[in-house]
């Protein structure tokens, strides 16, 4: 028996939840329940958050939580509680199956079997963002070795798992050359651990393409957390809906499964929301805990269900389907089909289907760090890079010169074309007149010396090397 934390959600959460919980139930499901409530109700009472801390304590106690969808108030001051909640609780991996039902499920790609895992802590997902000047909004896209190195790992082993044979990676390293290109090595670095499985990387846009247009070359793909969370809904979509599919959240300690839809308020009460992204979000979590036979059960039911025409509305057509149900009758008709298998599409399997356990991160020898520069910048409302740099060059000292200015990455100083549009937010760079250690006192100094000129700093970042290697991108255009 195995205590686990529920939440109903809103919109068609309390609906779609009571039909999965049946249906696991009579399937055999050994679980006792606690029930919380998040979502908008509690946003409403003022949690910004939408959770109680007494909601923390019984998810983090449990380790486990089944969460259907919620809606978040609309306007500024509310954050997303699935953020939230991967983020505290260390939820690093979203994985999210998409298989094709052809030809129960009208879908354009009848052969269709992928696995999306979404990095789910980081990237844009860090939700750093600052207003810097009138113009300009900067969000920070933070990409580290540790999400790297476990994300990728817990795709090839997924894949080991699950006799997959093949694990791509996507990235936009051709332009993000530091974030994504980290991102990138780390791949390679942890395939060469696995020889017996196939890997490669595409670029971002022409990988989303391929997928898209044939997604039966992919298997196993591996993303940080923006490009994951866009392609996950795609490849659900293409597999015929978004409201077949559901998704795990994994973390060293605790997890999280759910529908990847939203809660649909419109359909609410109506008894006509189908619950299948949430009963493919608990079949996850009952493999995850080691009911597999429950799970097994469920899965088989399920597509025998779908196999036999009895569809909700959302994917009710004509030409393929028998019936068209409601929430509470097609739970009904999965439940009358537990113990049975589905006879044209694929049954499943879970005898082999544990909890992955994973190695911990061991961090790396620390590299050799040296500062060798800085880039700050400036609000200015002027229009001529030119006369920027006559006025930044007076801060200068006898030991950092300005180098660079750019604009939205831009190099526009020096030799920029007029035919750039620049807006009033600027990055000058400062290297030492010759090889020197730089410290941060040079970098006090120039700040000083806006100060004394009335030169609008916003913000800096170091320059440095590690090992040697310059860790920072150049200005497009040097």
């Amino acid at each position: 028996m195995k205590r686990i934390t529920i939440a109903k959600g809103d919109g068609i959460g309390p609906e779609i939840m009571d039909a999965t919980l049946k249906i696991i139930f009579a399937a055999g499901a050994q679980l006792e329940i606690d029930e919380i409530q998040v979502g908008e109700k509690v946003y409403l009472e003022g949690n910004t958050s939408g959770i109680s801390a007494e909601s923390w304590d019984i998810i983090r106690r449990n380790k486990i939580f089944l969460k259907a969808p919620i809606t978040t108030p609309q306007g500024g001051g509310y954050k997303s509680l699935n953020v939230t909640t991967r983020k505290f609780l260390g939820l690093y991996a979203n994985v999210r199956p998409c298989m094709s039902l052809h030809p129960f499920v009208s879908t354009k790609h009848p052969i269709m079997d992928i696995v999306i895992v979404r990095e789910n802590e980081e990237d844009l997902y860090a939700g750093i963002e600052h207003q810097q000047t009138d113009e300009v909004v900067q969000c920070l896209k933070l990409i580290s070795r540790p999400g790297c190195e476990k994300i990728v790992r817990y795709a090839f082993e997924y894949a080991k798992q699950q006799n997959r044979k093949k694990v791509t990676c996507f990235t936009k390293d051709n332009i993000m050359k530091q974030t994504d290109g980290l991102f990138h090595q780390v791949f390679d670095e942890i395939a060469k651990e696995y020889p017996e499985i196939e890997n490669e990387h595409w670029i971002i846009d022409i990988g989303a393409a391929k997928m898209a247009d044939t997604p039966e070359a992919f298997d196993v793909i591996v993303m940080p957390n923006l490009y994951g969370d866009v392609l996950s809904d795609v490849a659900a979509q293409i597999t015929g809906s978004v409201g077949l599919a559901g998704s795990a959240n994994i973390g060293e300690e605790c997890s999280m499964f759910e529908a990847i839809h939203g809660s649909a308020p419109r359909r609410a009460g109506q008894n006509v929301a189908n619950p299948s992204g949430l009963l493919q979000g608990a079949i996850m979590m009952l493999n995850h805990i080691g009911q597999t036979e429950v799970a097994e059960k469920v899965q088989n039911a399920w597509l025998k269900t779908l196999e036999d025409g009895i569809h909700t509305y959302d994917i009710y057509k004509e030409s393929t389907s028998k019936q068209k149900v409601g929430t509470q009758e097609f739970a009904d008709a999965v439940i009358a089909n537990l113990g049975q298998k589905p006879a044209l599409l694929k049954a499943v399997s879970y005898a082999n289907n544990t909890a992955l356990h994973l190695p911990p991160y061991q961090r790396k020898p620390a590299a050799n760090k040296q500062l060798v520069g800085v880039d700050i910048f400036v609000h200015w409302e002027g229009l001529n890079p030119n006369e920027l740099a006559e006025t930044i060059k007076k801060i200068e000292t006898y030991d950092m010169n300005l180098s660079m200015i750019t604009n939205r990455g831009i190099k526009v100083w020096p030799d920029g074309f007029k035919e750039t549009f620049c807006t009033d937010h600027w990055r000058c760079r400062f290297k030492p007149k010759e090889k020197q250690t730089v410290t941060k006192e040079h970098v006090v100094n120039l700040l000083q010396n806006a100060i004394l000129h009335n030169i609008d700093t916003i913000k800096t970042e170091n320059l440095y090397e590690f090992d040697g290697k310059a860790a920072y991108s150049l200005g497009q255009g040097q």
